[in-house]
């Protein structure tokens, strides 16, 4: 069910394409999610969401990005834990159906190495996050990957007796890939 809460965050963390706002290719990126649940860990996936970017790896800066996930497509390989993770208690997704992220900032930070910055709202809570990404183009596709942490617990991720980080942590990692045609 907190799994759920990480892959929204996921999806912020995707911001770089060409410079003329470009989808990302659905069927080659992913945005998964990790978290501990009695201590195991658990891994998980959201199936849907969509991205809009314009990226120049050359004025990072300029970027404009924005990512939005449904929740109601987590993937956490069990029916049970994803019928429960759709609950008001975890996503709530009957009132809040997507998670929403806007690149605020971009900055390179290394070669071929990004740290993309903005608001990422879940479940109707919005808190500024930082995704470090790397960026790579090759053979006519443009690649982001990267991978952030996470509190399930400021976006009201779990709530009532799910507050208990003894039974679900409240940190969740966020990793992510996006690949898109390079720019004509």
């Amino acid at each position: 069910a907190i799994a759920a809460l990480s892959v929204s965050a996921a999806l912020l963390a995707a911001p770089a394409l060409a410079q003329a706002p470009q989808k990302v290719s659905l069927d080659k990126s992913q945005i998964r999610f990790g978290f501990k649940q009695m201590n195991v860990p658990v891994e998980g996936r959201f199936r849907k969401f969509d991205a809009s970017v314009s990226f120049d790896p050359k004025k990072p800066e300029a970027t404009k990005a924005e990512f939005e996930v449904e929740l109601g497509s987590i993937d956490l390989g069990n029916a049970d834990g994803e019928t429960e993770a759709k609950r008001k208690a975890w996503l709530s997704v009957d009132a809040f159906p997507k998670a929403k992220f806007t690149a605020a900032s971009v900055k390179a930070v290394g070669p071929g190495r990004y740290e993309a910055a903005g608001p990422l709202t879940i479940k109707g809570t919005t808190q500024n996050v930082t995704a470090p990404f790397t960026f790579a183009e090759a053979g006519g596709l443009r690649t982001v990957e990267g991978s952030f942490g996470l509190k399930r617990l400021p976006f009201r991720i779990g709530e009532g007796p799910w507050a208990d980080t003894d039974t679900v942590a409240d940190e969740v990692i966020v990793r992510f890939k996006f690949v898109m045609p390079s720019p004509q």
